[in-house]
């Protein structure tokens, strides 16, 4: 499979509009309060008739600090003892779910995100697992894929051996940036030596898989101090990197507000910095997996992408398309049966409806005949850069050139910039669309046209 990627700094430019991520399809901006506990109850049901394995997240929302540009759903509190009341909510979350979701399903991946989830204390972290082993099938010979972001601020060699002991065997670490001025400007002040004693510990434990969260387009980043962070982390060669473009959104995310707009690089020097990144990752033997991700070639993600099993879900990238994912704690959204949920945002509604017994679901939306097909014609090429209309066409029992008449021939276009190689069979896309793969993506989002404001721009 052919996995370069052109950086076409005139086509960038062109195609560079606000759009979805595409963890979901459709979007979470769908999402409805029409749709409540009743109506997941039902999707658990259609669940469990099904089976299959599942995936589970847990939205740990505290942090020690704040960094300006998180739009992240988080507490800010020093006070370690704001955490037991939530996590007595959430190990009651987990029973009642538990109660609902046929015991032999078994967990093949398990997922704690924030917020920091090592913000717990270890026997918070113990409690929580052996919450989890109670009402979940999950794995004991260490073949779940069961992760785990990490603050290296907040973590030792003592917490690292105490996460492999719990379980996981999967590490992301949070880093965006070296340069002492960025740093500040971010108010996230961290150490090399801090975050590669970390990912040395992760390793040692026996850690399978590590990964390094980076961000381009921070206040006063250019090419130039983002490579020498880059090259830094290259010479520890983590599995895996996910370097995101920062979308600067105050008017959503309050903390933002709390950077010097200013600050921010121009376009320019941030379609600079986007191709010294691709250009330096390829050159180290990394492979573009797509929408910000990189990995060495005997990844897992590089290995399913190779074998068309890669997907992607509200946490990014999976290699595992067959699971059901489970979200729990404040905030957290699923994939159940034909329907996406998302648990209430608010702290204190959350608690509240676990109080009264009930689950905390508070919006979702079920996915209608259409939404499917579009969500596995949009899901394939982001995963794979490569459609074949055959195979759409015998999963829905459609004609894909009459169902789609109208985005084939806004493809056309795509075509002639050289983005995608389009067909009577299918659509590949060229080494100059993987970068853009968003945009081609949009094209088959019939949500999108009312919509496109209230998302980051693509690059």
């Amino acid at each position: 499979m052919d996995q370069s990627i052109k950086f076409d700094l005139h086509l960038i430019s062109r195609y560079d509009k606000a759009g979805p991520r595409y963890t979901s399809y459709p979007t979470a901006l769908e999402l409805h309060e029409g749709f409540g506990e009743a109506e997941y109850r039902q999707q658990l049901s259609k669940s469990n008739a099904v089976g299959g394995p599942l995936s589970l997240y847990f939205h740990i929302p505290f942090c020690d600090t704040v960094c300006f540009y998180c739009a992240c759903n988080k507490i800010i509190t020093k006070n370690r003892a704001h955490s037991a009341p939530y996590l007595d909510n959430l190990c009651k979350e987990i029973a009642m779910q538990g109660a609902l979701i046929d015991k032999h399903r078994k967990v093949n991946q398990l997922h704690w995100g924030g917020g920091t989830p090592t913000f717990l204390s270890y026997e918070q972290m113990k409690r929580l697992m052996d919450a989890t082993r109670e009402y979940f099938n999950l794995h004991d010979d260490d073949s779940g894929e069961y992760s785990i972001e990490v603050d290296p601020r907040e973590t030792d060699d003592k917490t690292i051996a105490q996460l492999r002991e719990l379980g996981f065997n999967r590490i992301s670490l949070g880093l965006q940036d070296f340069d002492p001025e960025v740093q500040k400007a971010v108010n996230r002040l961290q150490s090399k030596e801090q975050t590669f004693a970390v990912l040395e510990s992760a390793r040692k434990e026996g850690f399978r898989s590590t990964n390094i969260d980076l961000i381009y387009g921070l206040p006063l980043q250019t090419e130039q101090t983002f490579a020498r962070t880059l090259e830094q982390v290259l010479t520890y060669a983590p599995d895996r990197f996910s370097i995101f473009n920062y979308a600067h959104m105050p008017s959503r995310f309050k903390t933002q507000r709390q950077i010097n707009e200013a600050d921010l690089p121009s376009p320019a020097v941030k379609l600079e910095i986007l191709q010294m990144v691709g250009q330096k990752l390829t050159d180290a033997g990394y492979v573009y997996i797509g929408m910000d991700h990189f990995a060495k070639p005997d990844d897992e993600l590089a290995v399913a992408q190779r074998e068309g099993k890669l997907y992607r879900n509200f946490q990014g990238y999976s290699s595992h398309s067959d699971c059901d994912l489970v979200g729990f704690g404040v905030t957290s959204i699923g994939r159940v049966g034909d329907a996406y949920m998302q648990n209430h945002k608010e702290l204190e509604q959350y608690q509240q409806a676990i109080s009264a017994g009930r689950l905390p679901v508070f919006r979702g939306v079920e996915l209608d005949a259409d939404d499917n097909v579009r969500r596995a014609v949009i899901t394939q090429l982001i995963c794979h850069f490569d459609l074949t209309f055959s195979k759409i066409e015998q999963q829905f029992n459609i004609m894909f050139a009459d169902y789609f008449t109208a985005e084939l021939n806004h493809l056309e276009t795509m075509q002639n910039d050289g983005l995608i190689r389009l067909d009577d069979t299918g659509i590949k896309v060229q080494p100059a669309g993987r970068l853009l793969i968003r945009n081609i993506c949009m094209v088959f989002d019939k949500y999108l046209a009312q919509k496109q404001q209230q998302f980051s721009r693509v690059i």
